[in-house]
């Protein structure tokens, strides 16, 4: 898989690490006794810090508003992953930190592939797609389904009892009350999407799979895996099919990603294009996952024409 679409992305990624670092340079117990913890990027940042509350504080190894597929760690980094409390990160999505994991051997780390249950694209491949549609192995975006993000809060619960133990109680209720929203956003989506006038979703690229899956849903993505993999002229072809033949309203673009190929392909077909936002990262402080989530589900329904 080419990776080179991304350079000019990643060179303005790392431009911004210092500030990261510098943050993160201070992982390890603090003076006063707060756990120190990083997460790889941004949805296991927010559970992480929802789990710890005031005992914890949680920094993300991938900067605000950069697309964490791809991010490479700075030296200084890589050197607070080893002094941090705890790592709560995710195998095989960012290479470089898998990398670095490796080499730094932190004491308390949680991978979550090994909580999330995770499927391969083929899993919950289209039926639209053909063989020419390149699909790339693992679909990574298991925080989509609120129901495969929830066992990671108690995950983080346990490993932060384990490093302190005086903290338990607060970390389970933490965690406790985290599930609860999580359940809470997973019945407003399965009552908000239960009876639509559609159900294919056109996506720039596949990150929606699961949360397709979990709520009856078809994802058709213009790209794979990769948000930066160009399609083939073939691939354009059969989405232009799948809009006419399926009544597709809305093609959705994403917040991290280059929204062109989308927002060009939806105005050359006559349809809207839209923001469906995989939460992979948040740039703007007034959004969270919820938040994000929430606007999502909005989407979703005037798209589908939900009732």
């Amino acid at each position: 898989m080419s990776r080179s679409p991304r350079r000019a992305r990643l060179l303005s990624a790392v431009v911004a690490l210092p500030v990261l670092a510098s943050s993160a340079c201070a992982a390890g117990s603090g003076d006063d006794g707060t756990i120190r913890a990083l997460a790889s990027f941004y949805p296991l940042q927010m559970v992480t810090a929802e789990v710890g509350g005031d005992r914890v504080e949680v920094d993300s190894l991938t900067p605000p508003g950069a697309e964490p597929h791809d991010v490479e760690l700075s030296p200084a980094q890589v050197a607070a992953l080893e002094a941090a409390d705890l790592v709560v990160y995710q195998s095989g999505f960012q290479p470089s930190v898998d990398d670095a994991v490796a080499q730094t051997a932190p004491e308390h780390v949680i991978d979550t592939a090994d909580r999330a249950d995770l499927e391969s694209t083929g899993a919950h491949e289209d039926e639209h797609a053909q063989d020419e549609h390149e699909h790339e192995g693992v679909d990574p975006h298991f925080w989509l389904d609120p129901t495969r993000l929830a066992p990671v809060a108690g995950s983080v619960a346990d490993a932060l009892s384990e490093i302190d133990p005086d903290g338990a109680a607060t970390y389970r209720a933490n965690a406790d009350a985290l599930v609860d929203r999580l359940t809470d956003l997973d019945e407003e989506y399965t009552s908000g999407l239960a009876t639509c006038e559609r159900r294919v979703v056109v996506t720039s690229h596949e990150a929606f799979g699961y949360l397709a899956d979990r709520y009856d849903l078809e994802q058709v993505g213009i790209s794979g895996i990769d948000p930066e993999s160009e399609p083939s002229p073939a691939r354009l072809r059969e989405i232009a099919d799948v809009v006419r033949d399926e009544g597709v309203t809305t093609i959705f673009f994403e917040t991290l990603a280059s929204p062109k190929v989308a927002q060009t392909l939806a105005g050359d077909l006559g349809v809207e294009a839209a923001v469906l936002d995989p939460i992979e990262g948040v740039s703007d402080d007034s959004q969270d996952y919820f938040s994000i989530a929430d606007a999502n589900l909005a989407a979703l329904r005037v798209a589908l024409s939900c009732s």
